[in-house]
């Protein structure tokens, strides 16, 4: 069980159970899985694109991204169909929450001019989506070895009714909200 998951467990599920008198313990919401996407377009005329942006994810996510391929072709794009175009992972259980630990307590704060992330970036569900524009901010991350700054989404699933439950569920986490 990792620390994150230890929290969890003793700390926010009491404190969401009381703040939203929830009836069962299955009612409380919880982090299902993160998923990591970066998507590349300009890979359609360098392969080398794909194998850099692949190599930083697995450092960043601490498992084996799978690229993504185009569904159809856009002849603006110079993209054909099943061309790779990104690279995603997913990731649950001692994993999610590694990664999560990692994110609040080490790659956030290490964001220049960092003021709080975007508290409005819900879906309706509780899930939360986290849009990120370099990758140097993970300390996995060599800054030496990068040939370009990339971009990422994080993708926060909870199980969570609402946005307010979500919210809830992340502010207890110690997320950095700014609203």
């Amino acid at each position: 069980m990792t620390r994150l998951e230890k929290f969890y467990r003793d700390t926010v599920r009491p404190q969401l159970q009381e703040q939203f008198n929830f009836a069962s313990a299955m009612q409380i919401p919880k982090v299902t899985k993160i998923t990591l996407n970066m998507g590349l377009g300009d890979a359609a005329g360098d392969k080398k694109i794909i194998e850099n942006a692949v190599r930083d994810m697995e450092q960043i996510a601490g498992q084996k991204p799978v690229i993504t391929m185009s569904k159809k072709a856009v002849a603006g794009f110079k993209i054909r169909e099943n061309m790779p175009v990104g690279c995603m992972v997913t990731l649950r259980k001692d994993h999610m929450y590694e990664f999560m630990d990692r994110l609040i307590n080490f790659s956030i704060p290490r964001i220049r001019d960092f003021r709080g992330v975007n508290g409005k970036a819900f879906d309706g569900r509780g899930n939360y989506n986290l849009g990120l524009t370099e990758q140097i901010m993970f300390p996995e991350i060599d800054y030496d070895k990068i040939d370009k700054l990339r971009g990422m989404n994080i993708s926060i699933t909870t199980t969570a009714a609402s946005d307010d439950e979500g919210r809830a569920l992340l502010t207890a986490f110690n997320f950095p909200f700014k609203n």
